[in-house]
């Protein structure tokens, strides 16, 4: 069975971001997939404290933090899943903070020793063969969510990070115009098709 690590980084419980990433979750079980949601909101997480300390070892594993939190939980996570789900509203051009703070704690997939300039990921992208999709909500028109922000780079980047191809995502736009809206039809017609992408 097929193990879905599902990381949310939306500030509102039932928002779109919420009822987008629940749709593909939905499918994806119907497909007999497992699936464990980390909400990042309720999540133990501390800001990176730029020490490089989690990256001064070589080698393919993630590098150890010397923060005492809820992220080694979460690294383990990742590191035993077959596939992932990336959320994240658009806010203000970007990830959210939440998401943010989480991306910079994945430091720990890095080798950068001090001699080096530039950080080189753990994960060798000619052999990875897990699988994400991206999901990203905002006020604008989706396509400009996904065209003219950088969130759609910083979650694929995320996914590169940790291991897995981008293979679909899903762009809901215009939801500022009521405090409650609900995900499109159209959209939770592309989730159904995302989720089998994903398997």
């Amino acid at each position: 069975m097929i193990h879905i690590l599902a990381i949310n980084g939306s500030y509102r419980k039932d928002g779109i971001t919420d009822q987008a990433l629940n749709e593909i979750i939905r499918n994806v079980i119907a497909n007999g997939a497992q699936v464990e949601q980390v909400d990042l909101r309720d999540y133990p997480i501390n800001f990176c404290l730029n020490c490089r300390e989690c990256c001064l070892l070589p080698g393919v594993l993630p590098g150890n933090c010397v923060q005492n939190d809820g992220m080694q939980d979460l690294i383990d996570k990742i590191e035993h899943a077959d596939a992932f789900i990336l959320a994240s509203p658009i806010n203000f051009g970007s990830v959210t903070a939440l998401f943010k703070r989480f991306m910079e704690r994945l430091t720990v997939y890095a080798y950068w020793p001090w001699e080096m300039n530039y950080p080189r990921y753990r994960k060798d992208p000619l052999v990875i063969k897990k699988k994400a999709i991206i999901i990203t909500s905002c006020a604008a028109p989706g396509i400009f969510g996904r065209l003219f922000y950088s969130s759609h780079k910083q979650l694929k980047m995320t996914a590169r990070i940790i291991g897995a191809k981008t293979v679909g995502g899903l762009y809901t736009g215009l939801i500022a115009d009521k405090p409650h809206p609900d995900l499109p039809k159209r959209s939770r017609q592309k989730a159904q098709a995302l989720a089998r992408k994903l398997l």
